[in-house]
């Protein structure tokens, strides 16, 4: 299963970075033109209950993205992630580490599945799959330095 990758130490410990990166997920995600989670844009990011991953939007309707399979707080998350353009058996997942380095915490997301999302998908805009994925890794580098500012 292929796989996107991407690190960044924050000036924060592990505790901080698992409670910014869950508790104010709204504060920091940045949408971006090309990755919506919906037609109707991202909404409102927020774990609810440690269960699941959702996103509120303008209109009040609530999109459920994934199912949190793992919460470990200052160590490990790991959750289900759907667009809503994805089938029912369409799902990727996004395993975020908290790793202490020195005074600093590395945060990584390693996002899988997206080769199981067909190349003509919307979702994937007809880019092969390793351009899909330097993209999708542009995305996710955008949101960790965003995390980051929400952290000084």
């Amino acid at each position: 299963m292929s796989a996107v990758i991407v690190s960044l130490r924050v000036p924060a410990t592990p505790q901080e970075t698992f409670d910014v990166f869950t508790q104010e997920i709204a504060a920091w995600w940045r949408p971006n033109q090309l990755f919506h989670l919906t037609p109707r844009g991202d909404g409102v990011l927020s774990f609810e209950n440690q269960e699941r991953l959702i996103t509120t939007l303008a209109n009040g309707k609530v999109f459920e993205i994934g199912r949190v399979e793992i919460w470990e707080p200052g160590a490990r998350l790991a959750f289900t992630w759907r667009q809503a353009s994805f089938a029912p058996d369409q799902i990727t997942h996004v395993d975020v580490r908290f790793e202490a380095i020195g005074a600093e915490t590395r945060v990584t997301v390693t996002h899988r599945g997206w080769d199981t999302i067909p190349q003509e998908h919307v979702a994937r805009h007809n880019f092969p799959l390793q351009v899909f994925q330097q993209r999708q890794g542009e995305h996710w580098r955008a949101l960790l330095a965003a995390l980051a500012r929400r952290l000084v």
